[in-house]
Order: structure tokens, then sequence, then C-alpha cells
């Protein structure tokens, strides 16, 4: 089994991955034409984009330990999961600058200093901006593979401040993102606990 499904995965494109990452998309701009949104749109668009960074980013994380526990590779897939996370949370903060902050800048500064959902959600976003600029080949010749793995391991900090950004704006008991904060400190667990295998060194040639 695990051999067929690394076949299959190893045989699907990548853009395969962009063109099912961007549904969650074109359902939402489907559902605001056609007036399949709440009674308060702007906050059901806001929140929807929100929650697809969050799960597209916590599906990033999975790569890793899914190699390392079942032997299924995604690896091929991680940059496009990130970036796709990176999507949709740009998507998100534009969406809250343009409809909710109608590009008063200076309001926009006070309230994320003074709400703390936002201050974390800002973090996490300006992470994930600079894990996007360098997700390409130039930036790791650029910056070296140690300093370029080092810069991507804030990948492990912007996942769960994205999450507590969810908490904190709820009013309510936050039963969902209080779920996926579990699941995304579960897998950085994995991580530790189960440590990349050491690569075989190769016999000294005589």
């Amino acid at each position: 089994m695990q051999r067929k499904l690394n076949d299959l995965f190893r045989r699907l494109p990548v853009w395969a991955v962009w063109a099912a990452g961007l549904i969650p998309l074109a359902l939402l701009v489907w559902d605001t034409f056609m007036g399949g949104l709440g009674i308060d749109p702007i906050r059901d668009i806001e929140h929807r984009l929100g929650r697809t960074a969050l799960y597209f980013l916590i599906a990033s994380l999975c790569v890793t330990p899914l190699l390392r526990v079942a032997g299924i590779s995604l690896m091929k897939f991680r940059r496009a999961l990130g970036l796709l996370a990176f999507t949709y949370a740009g998507l998100h903060v534009l969406s809250w600058l343009t409809m909710d902050m109608g590009f008063l800048w200076a309001q926009m500064g006070r309230d994320i200093i003074k709400r703390p959902y936002l201050l974390l959600g800002m973090v996490g976003f300006v992470i994930l901006l600079a894990l996007a600029v360098t997700s390409n080949n130039a930036s790791i010749r650029r910056m070296g593979g140690q300093a370029w793995r080092k810069l991507h391991k804030l990948v492990y900090l912007a996942a769960p401040l994205v999450a507590l950004h969810w908490i904190l704006a709820l009013k309510v008991f936050p039963v969902t993102p209080g779920f996926w904060l579990v699941v995304i400190l579960a897998l950085l667990g994995l991580r530790v606990a189960i440590p990349r295998p050491l690569k075989r060194s190769r016999p000294a040639r005589a």
C-alpha cells in the first residue's frame, strides 16, 4: 500500500495540488456573487479565507510526520501547500484591510496594538510572507541551505500563532480552533519525538 501510494503521488503533478487548492477560493467567489454568504458577508469572507489558510498550513506541517511515521512521501507538494497557505492568508489580510478597515492605516495600527488577536495574526502573516518570498531555488542558493532551513523553521512558530489568532478572535468557546491548535502541537511534537533518520555514510573508496 505504501509503495502504491508513493507511486501515485510521484506521478501526480504539482499543478494538480494548486488546482485543488484553489477550489475553496472559487466556491467563496461563487457564494459571494450568488448571495450564499451569511448576514455579515464581510465577516464570512474574512473568516473563510483565514480558516482555509490555516488548513493548508496544517497540511504542509503533516508532510514530514507522514513521511517519518508512515513512509508516505508528499515532499514534492510541500512548497505548493505552503504557498497556498500564504495565498489565502494574504487574501484574508487584504479583505480585512480593504473591506473592514477601508485603508484606514492609522486605525489599523491602533487596532493591531490594542487587540492581541490582531497582533498575533499579523506576526504570523509576516512570517508566512518571509517564507513565501524565499520559497524558491534562487533563495536557497543565495542564502545557503543551512540559513534557508533555519528561516523556514519559523513555520513552526507561525502555525500556533495563527491558531491562537483564531481562538482569541472568537467571543464564544473556541472548540474548532482549539482542536486545530491541539493538532498543530501534536504535529510539532511528532517532529521532535521522531527525529530525521540519519543518512548512511558511503564507504570510502580504496
